[in-house]
């Protein structure tokens, strides 16, 4: 297949993520043109037989690492994010594997491969980058949990964050008692409570009252992609990976429109 063919599907988030990288345009056009100019001069470099994307995205990365890079200071995460993150102290490689993975969806060992290290230097990465975050969008985050351990697990999660927890519920009851008293900025929710009672109706009773982000985490996803009802937008699937629940914590953060308005 010819090098263009290859290339035209992934142009376009090639160009998204190197100006979110870069803050501009121009910037980040700049670098995926001297990488496509990289390519013409050596095709050997774009050879086929490997993931396309995640090689384009090598490619470039090893660009950005032989060029000097000018960065604006804010950063949106996501395309129309309503309330871009100030990142400008952090160093060009941490902004690469947030946006890698929250922008671009690449799973953390794909961004190993394009940063060429490995998954312990990407988590580390993003830990930096996580807690830089918070330290701009600080929220208290309830735990709506049954099983004490994975509750646990959860709030050492959040702590590391930088975020705050404020507090466990193991039933419906608990957890609407706590919402009222609390008012976090975010929920963590199971599905089945320890009680016989829902997650699930816990949550619609709290968002009848307002509004906010929701993460879904459980190990009945089929209770939730039903199609009979409006579904969630964060579903995480037990056993989870701590990476996953960050990333999407920060998603949920940065995109609602709730702390759009508060940031």
């Amino acid at each position: 297949m010819p090098i263009s063919d290859r290339l035209t599907p992934h142009l376009p988030y090639l160009r998204r993520y190197a100006r979110a990288l870069t803050g501009t345009q121009a910037s980040g056009d700049a670098y995926v043109a001297a990488t496509l100019e990289a390519i013409l001069m050596d095709p050997a470099a774009f050879a086929e037989g490997d993931d396309d994307r995640v090689r384009l995205f090598r490619l470039l990365s090893r660009m950005i690492a032989s060029l000097p890079i000018s960065v604006s200071d804010t950063v949106s995460l996501r395309p129309g994010a309503p309330s871009p993150v100030d990142l400008g102290a952090v160093p060009p490689r941490v902004r690469q594997a947030l946006l890698l993975v929250t922008m671009e969806n690449f799973p953390t060992a794909h961004v190993a491969e394009i940063l060429e290290t490995d998954e312990a230097e990407v988590r580390a990465l993003l830990d930096t980058a996580f807690r830089e975050i918070a330290a701009q969008t600080e929220v208290g985050i309830m735990i709506i949990e049954d099983e004490p351990l994975i509750a646990m697990d959860l709030a050492d999660m959040v702590s590391d964050m930088g975020h705050r927890v404020t507090g466990i519920a193991c039933t419906q009851a608990e957890a609407e008692k706590l919402w009222l008293e609390t008012r976090p900025g975010l929920i963590l929710a199971d599905v089945k409570l320890a009680d016989g009672s829902s997650g699930i109706d816990a949550v619609t009773a709290i968002l009848a009252r307002t509004e906010l982000p929701v993460i879904f985490i459980t190990a009945y996803p089929e209770k939730l992609l039903t199609g009979e009802r409006p579904e969630p937008a964060y579903l995480v699937s037990k056993p989870f990976h701590p990476d996953t629940v960050k990333v999407l914590i920060n998603q949920a953060l940065m995109t609602s429109p709730v702390h759009a308005v508060a940031a």
